[in-house]
């Protein structure tokens, strides 16, 4: 097997190594560069940069090129034809592009590659490569302004009348959870009410869980961002149910997330005696807030079923 520097005399061979690893590639969603485009940009790597192909007794096996930058090299592709896969050569190439990087006093490689490429993204982390960041893509007509969070609020309801016995846990169990945290409790029929500032749902469901152990049954219940309704319920120490009035408002799911985030009225019923009918009236999911009650509306209507104080 042999590498050398690719030259313009390779350009049908190196356009051919090209075509065949874009044809593997995952499509992106947007139109890609032509081959002339392909050309002259191998072409300038050639002149200021690294372009390298593999080659066996038959002919071009691989190919890889590079661009040298300030501290750091940029790998932009590496291929190798099927017959000779699994035998090192990517690596051999890599190697090849680090000992041209190194001469130039360049001390890290750095790479992209497609999120659903799998195949490659084991190769790369074999040789020590790690995540370092993000390639985010949005389409154009996708984009949309930023929307300014809106207020959060909730509690922890706790199913007990001792609401003395609610302070004491919280006095053992919130300042290792969370040490610039105070909670205000507040007894009721039935309930008793766990206030948390400054609000963090994070916080607020390992109270749930941790109530629940104490207490059998907890309802976390907030209103976030002014927008969506949720409630986890954890029935000793263990949860339940958990609703979210939006299921994809902070980004899409699978679908089997998505339709977990529905309230069961079943359970939630057997556990706070509301009426299952009402819960799944009132307790609705939707693809965005603007088909729903207004968030605050829902908040105090979710609450009133089960019979809490929001």
């Amino acid at each position: 097997m042999n590498i050398r520097d690719a030259t313009p005399d390779d350009k049908d061979v190196l356009l051919e190594l090209v075509d065949e690893f874009e044809a593997e590639l995952p499509p992106l969603p947007y139109p890609e560069e032509t081959r002339e485009e392909d050309w002259i940009e191998l072409q300038k790597r050639m002149r200021e940069d690294v372009v390298l192909i593999a080659e066996d007794d038959d002919g071009a096996v691989g190919f890889a090129d590079a661009e040298l930058e300030r501290g750091h090299v940029w790998v932009q592709d590496v291929y190798v034809r099927e017959r000779a896969r699994r035998c090192g050569l990517g690596r051999s190439l890599l190697d090849a592009i680090a000992a041209r990087a190194r001469e130039r006093g360049i001390t890290h490689m750095e790479l992209e590659v497609d999120r659903r490429n799998a195949d490659a993204i084991h190769f790369y982390e074999r040789l020590g490569f790690f995540e370092s960041g993000k390639v985010l893509r949005v389409a154009l007509d996708d984009l949309r302004a930023e929307e300014p969070n809106g207020e959060s609020t909730g509690a922890v309801h706790v199913q007990t009348d001792d609401a003395q016995a609610v302070e004491r846990v919280l006095e053992q169990f919130l300042p290792r959870l969370s040490r610039g945290s105070t909670s205000t409790v507040t007894g009721g029929r039935g309930w008793t009410v766990v206030h948390v500032e400054p609000f963090s749902l994070g916080v607020l469901r390992k109270l749930g869980v941790e109530l629940s152990y104490r207490f059998s049954v907890t309802v976390v219940l907030t209103l976030e961002q002014d927008a969506v309704v949720r409630f986890v319920i954890h029935d000793q120490g263990r949860m339940v149910d958990e609703y979210l009035s939006v299921p994809e408002f902070y980004g899409e799911l699978p679908p089997g997330d998505a339709l977990a985030l529905r309230a069961n009225p079943t359970v939630v019923a057997r556990l706070t005696g509301a009426d299952a009918a009402r819960v799944r009236a009132i307790a609705r999911t939707a693809e965005s807030p603007s088909e729903l009650p207004p968030a605050r509306e829902l908040y105090e209507q979710v609450a009133g079923v089960m019979g809490l104080e929001p």
